[in-house]
C-alpha cells in the first residue's frame, strides 16, 4: 500500500475516532465511523443507540444512511468507510449490500465481529460483493477508548 494512502487511512481514522470521543461523553459505547468518497468525508458519525433508543443506530449503518441521501442512492461503491471497532453482522451485511469499496477498521470485536473476529460477512464467497478490508488501524487507540469507557460503566455499575 502507498504511503499516502496509509497516511489517508491514519488520519480519517483519527477523524472516526474523534467521533467515538464524541459518542462516549454523551454515554453512547465509543464506536466512530467515516464515510469518504474521493477523499471527500461524506458523512461521520458516533453510536446513537442509547439517545434513539434505536438497535440499529450504530455509527457504520448511521454513516450508511447519511451518505446514501447526500449521493441520492443506495449503492456506495466508491467509498472507503473507516470505522474504529470491527463492524458487527448487521453493519457487516450492510457494508456489503450498500457495495463500500474498501473497510478500514481499528479494533478487533472478540465479541461481535463479523469481518474476520468472529464471522467473515464481508469476505463471504456466496455474497455478490466483497470490500477491500484493512483492520488494526489506530487500534490501540480505539480499544483503550472502549476498555476505559465499559471500566467505567462497570464501576458505577451501570452495566
Amino acid at each position: 500500500m502507498a504511503i499516502r494512502a496509509q497516511n489517508d487511512d491514519y488520519r480519517l481514522m483519527a477523524l472516526a475516532i474523534e467521533e467515538a470521543r464524541s459518542a462516549a461523553a454523551s454515554g453512547e459505547v465509543p464506536v466512530g465511523a467515516v464515510l469518504v468518497v474521493d477523499g471527500e468525508v461524506l458523512a461521520a458519525r458516533g453510536n446513537e443507540r442509547e439517545r434513539r433508543h434505536d438497535p440499529t443506530a450504530h455509527a457504520e449503518m448511521l454513516v450508511l444512511r447519511d451518505a446514501a441521501a447526500m449521493v441520492g442512492g443506495w449503492r456506495l461503491k466508491d467509498a472507503t468507510l473507516y470505522v474504529t471497532l470491527e463492524p458487527c453482522a448487521m453493519c457487516a451485511g450492510a457494508i456489503v449490500l450498500a457495495r463500500i469499496r474498501r473497510l478500514v477498521y481499528g479494533a478487533d470485536d472478540p465479541k461481535a465481529g463479523a469481518a474476520g473476529t468472529i464471522f467473515n460477512i464481508v469476505d463471504h464467497p456466496a455474497l455478490n460483493h466483497q470490500p477491500e478490508v484493512r483492520a488494526g488501524v489506530m487500534a490501540r487507540e480505539a480499544a483503550a477508548m472502549l476498555r476505559e469507557f465499559f471500566a467505567i460503566r462497570r464501576e458505577r455499575d451501570l452495566l
